[in-house]
């Protein structure tokens, strides 16, 4: 399948997927997020992809933000229907039961933040800036940023982050919890991937159960979210992977994992 905004790369078991509009930054239109609803569907439903990392094309942005010159036409509800549409794909990233890096290659405002904030795991360039600039252009954010950012960062922060509209250095990003790593800009991708590596070298039905268990927790109580560890706990000790992990363990050698 071919695109006009996003570019579909898989190296082995690593996916890349990488929003292509550098003339405007890698702004998000309603074209781009259809888009990228399309591949991640794509990408959710292939056994074959272990990780997934997302990133933008050139050297300034990993995504500038919603495009405002699309933005500036919409009316009340079609305002509504674009936020629902951000909000639909990047829920649907953060529920894939693939792990997702993004690689934060340079200005990640607004829906770009968003985006960020969607994956599981966030390495920014030590050139990156993020923020939620948006009530600067008398709107708020539409697409998880007043929900999502809260979650991450101390509430302090997140109010701060959305009430002033500054932008933050990745340095500052990573002091707060906003990003994980903050790597030199020409050593990104390769830290990206090397992590996404790790990643799939493990065993696939526990990685992706680890998420969902994280994921599903964080919306229990602790007793209901622990309940549901054990449950997850459970289930993977039917699978041909957990026979071949302990095994090799206990025999000094490396796992072979079939993702079964």
């Amino acid at each position: 399948m071919s695109w006009n905004n996003i570019l579909l790369e898989k190296e082995e078991n690593i996916a890349v997927l990488t929003i292509n509009r550098p003339k405007v930054l890698n702004a998000l239109n309603a074209e781009t997020l259809r888009e990228i609803d399309e591949a991640v569907e794509q990408l959710g439903n292939d056994e074959g992809v272990r990780v997934i990392i997302i990133t933008g094309a050139g050297d300034k942005a990993f995504v500038a933000g919603a495009d405002i010159a699309f933005m500036q036409a919409l009316k009340p509800l079609e305002a509504r229907k674009f936020s629902r549409l951000g909000q639909k794909v990047f829920s649907k990233i953060e529920n894939l039961p693939q792990p997702v890096i993004a690689a934060i290659n340079g200005f990640a405002l607004g829906g770009g933040c968003e985006l960020a904030m969607a994956c599981d795991i966030r390495v920014a360039s030590d050139k990156a800036k993020l923020g939620q600039p948006e009530v600067s252009l008398g709107i708020i954010p539409g697409f998880g940023g007043t929900q999502r950012l809260a979650r991450l960062v101390n509430l302090g922060w997140a109010k701060e982050i959305i009430l002033t509209a500054d932008m933050y250095d990745a340095e500052t990003a990573q002091r707060i919890g906003l990003v994980n790593h903050v790597v030199p800009a020409d050593q990104l991708m390769e830290f990206c991937k090397g992590m996404a590596k790790r990643i799939a070298s493990r065993g696939p039905v526990a990685v992706q159960l680890s998420k969902e268990a994280v994921n599903e927790g964080l919306e229990m109580d602790l007793e209901k979210a622990l309940a549901h560890e054990a449950d997850v706990f459970g289930v993977v000790f039917a699978t041909e992977d957990r026979e071949e992990g302990i095994s090799a363990f206990l025999n000094k050698k490396k796992p072979e994992f079939k993702g079964k």
